[in-house]
């Protein structure tokens, strides 16, 4: 046993707190003493043990990482924005992983052990914590984080970066000022919340904007701008806030944009009456591997609620000016790679048609331009 886990055991054994008077006791009693600089160092390791994110902490201290996963005592990869990469980091132990895990499921109110071996919860600081417990995860413990990053970026920015173009910024500009109702889609960590984030700083600056969320993650450049977050249920099942909930008070809190970060579930019905309501220029995200699938995908949404498919594609249609979407390239950048216009065809199926496209070089106008900006 290292002397970190050693004077950890004591610690917990003895229910101290892990100060350096309480360090400096617990080596006395294990027969060290150690100089000042080293005592630090200890306090601080025990500390990140017993009440932080032990060996991942400086990973989630770095403003970059987006993503930290952990699959075994040695195999940990971060997402820097650039798709995950392997670090070096080595927990010692399947015991460690397992403490931390259950140390951030704790911390979230929710139960991880034996007879519940796998959580999904959401992190005081607004993160998202998944873990499952060995033996169920073969290879050991594994933990995965996604950390909340909201930066507030600019139209200006997202151009030089090379995620759009000139023409296609002033597009994006264009459907903020003109109040148009968009759905942002695009796969995990394409970007869809960075650039909704962006988009909102374009509202102007006497809108109310009431957005929901399920984690914390849209921090806008905007003056008036009130957060709604929904709540998971305690440990014996009881309290929850959904989505749904939440889309329904904004309702009531004089919106100029209503603003939801993520649609998953029945709350896409919701969502879609509101815009249907006189609630123009609001905005989500939605997940989709392309913009052409998010009827269907809307479509199964109002399925799982009870909802038949030809209303859900007339609310769709309706609602919707357009759709933009969003991709992360081979080579790990984030580009909006299009814009696209609903139309509802003779079969009652709402189909998405392209009106503005960009590969990350070089943009151009498609066959719905011009309906794009009628």
């Amino acid at each position: 046993m290292t002397l970190l886990d050693r004077v950890r055991t004591r610690l917990i054994a003895e229910q101290q707190q892990a100060g350096i008077v309480e360090v400096a006791a617990a080596l006395r009693a294990e027969g060290l003493v150690l100089a000042d600089h080293a005592l630090g160092v200890l306090v601080e390791d025990v500390r990140r043990e017993l009440a932080g994110a032990g060996p991942l902490e400086d990973l989630i201290a770095d403003a970059r990482v987006t993503d930290v996963l952990v699959n075994s005592p040695t195999e940990v990869y971060v997402d820097r924005g650039a798709g995950l990469e392997r670090v070096h980091v080595d927990f010692g132990s399947e015991e460690r992983v397992r403490a931390l895990a259950q140390r951030l499921a704790s911390r979230a109110g929710r139960r991880l052990d034996d007879a519940s071996p796998h959580v999904d919860a959401r992190l005081p600081d607004g993160g998202r914590l998944h873990c499952v417990l060995a033996p169920i995860a073969t290879d050991g413990t594994c933990i995965s984080l996604r950390l909340p990053r909201a930066h507030a970026l600019t139209l200006e920015s997202l151009v030089t970066s090379g995620s759009i173009d000139v023409t296609g910024a002033d597009l994006l500009r264009s459907l903020v000022h003109g109040r148009r109702a968009c759905i942002v889609t695009g796969g995990t960590g394409s970007g869809k919340t960075t650039v909704l984030n962006t988009l909102l700083g374009e509202v102007a600056t006497d809108e109310r904007i009431v957005i929901a969320e399920d984690s914390v993650e849209l921090a806008p450049r905007h003056p008036h701008v009130v957060r709604l977050q929904s709540r998971m249920p305690n440990v014996e099942g009881a309290g929850a806030i959904t989505l749904r909930d939440l889309v329904r008070q904004t309702l009531r809190m004089r919106p100029d944009r209503i603003i939801l970060g993520e649609v998953r579930g029945n709350e896409i019905i919701d969502l879609l009456t509101a815009m249907n309501t006189g609630h123009e220029g609001s905005w989500a995200t939605i997940h989709a591997n392309a913009a052409v699938d998010l009827p269907a995908r809307v479509e199964a949404l109002g399925l799982l609620a009870g909802v038949p498919r030809e209303a859900m594609h007339a609310l769709l249609a309706s609602a919707v000016d357009a759709v933009v979407h969003v991709q992360r390239l081979k080579d790990g950048r984030r580009i909006v790679s299009g814009v696209h216009v609903l139309a509802h065809h003779d079969d009652g199926h709402v189909r998405a048609l392209p009106a503005f496209t960009y590969d990350g070089r070089e943009s151009s106008r498609e066959d719905a331009w011009e309906r794009l900006c009628a």
